[in-house]
């Protein structure tokens, strides 16, 4: 089989390549294929399933050093690790959400945190900073409004301060509050473009918001998330529960080992998961470290954070 890609930025080719095309080779060593470059294309031959493979990860490369502006050796093995994992769990649980790409697990815990997520109206996810946590659950919100199987999509978060507070912020409540609500904002911008986000936010099909602003309502046909749950006190955890409505999904997030409340004080995320993880309907999801799906050098990070001190 052979199959020609059109590089997305020819200027940058050497980058892409790697230095003296040390990318192309791990790629033609993992896959057995054989790579051509011919002016702005990248023709690529072997067989069918590796070339699939190759296309895969090459579109991965592109995108990574038109982000970020860097690619080393480590992303191109990540990618090439993640798609002999979605060549073993299958395509079974991507997500087709508004943008032209499809959002897919890329851990054996993920894939289990979608499964929980689309077989039960309540689910807790705990996990390390980098997991997919939040984009995954903003993922199915999203799939599903684009099946039109709810109504809206209500994103929250509690405004708990990690060593700065509020009062320091400039501007007024709205500008003190996006901060904290800006993970979200990051997340849906993935999956559809800014002006289909801008009026589904103008027509409240998607409302994001602080914690304290979901008080006193009942949320139907929608998909709520509660977002850096482990920040949340008691009371408000079952403020938040009791929000669920008819024909409505709702999922917890948080990494209960990072918690910004006061000394003494208790995660509500921690109480509920406790006191409701045995619920028929209620699912609870525990990511690890091995599912973290950022720069490599967090599971470092995490690990060394981990270390007893000396």
């Amino acid at each position: 089989m052979e199959v020609a890609i059109q590089l997305d930025s020819v200027p940058r080719k050497l980058e892409l390549f790697g230095p003296a095309d040390s990318n192309l080779r791990l790629l033609r060593r993992a896959l057995g294929v054989r790579l051509t470059a011919r002016q702005a294309d990248l023709i690529i031959i072997g067989e069918e399933k590796n070339v699939n493979i190759a296309v895969q990860v090459i579109d991965k490369m592109q995108k990574r050093l038109i982000k970020h502006g860097s690619l080393t050796a480590d992303d191109v093995t990540f990618f090439l690790n993640q798609s002999d994992l979605s060549s073993t769990i299958g395509t079974g649980e991507a997500i087709a959400v508004y943008s032209r790409k499809m959002v897919s697990p890329t851990t054996k815990g993920q894939l289990k945190y979608i499964e929980t997520m689309l077989n039960n109206d309540l689910t807790f996810c705990i996990g390390p900073a980098g997991t997919g946590k939040t984009y995954l659950a903003v993922a199915i919100a999203v799939s599903m409004l684009k099946k039109n199987q709810i109504r809206r999509i209500v994103l929250a978060r509690p405004a708990v301060e990690a060593g700065e507070k509020l009062g320091f912020l400039p501007g007024d409540i709205q500008a003190k509050v996006n901060p904290y609500l800006r993970p979200l904002f990051d997340a849906l911008e993935d999956m559809m473009d800014f002006k289909q986000m801008k009026k589904f936010i103008e027509l409240d099909i998607i409302e994001i918001i602080p914690l304290a602003f979901m008080r006193g309502r009942t949320l139907n046909e929608a998909v709520i998330i509660c977002d850096e749950a482990q920040n949340t006190l008691p009371l408000q955890m079952l403020m938040v529960l009791t929000r669920l409505g008819r024909g409505s999904k709702m999922i917890i997030t948080g990494d209960i080992t990072q918690t910004d409340l006061g000394v003494g004080q208790k995660s509500g995320m921690v109480e509920a998961i406790e006191m409701l993880r045995q619920i028929k309907g209620i699912g609870v999801v525990e990511l690890t470290q091995g599912d973290i799906v950022r720069h490599h050098l967090v599971q470092d990070i995490v690990q060394a954070y981990k270390k007893p001190k000396t």
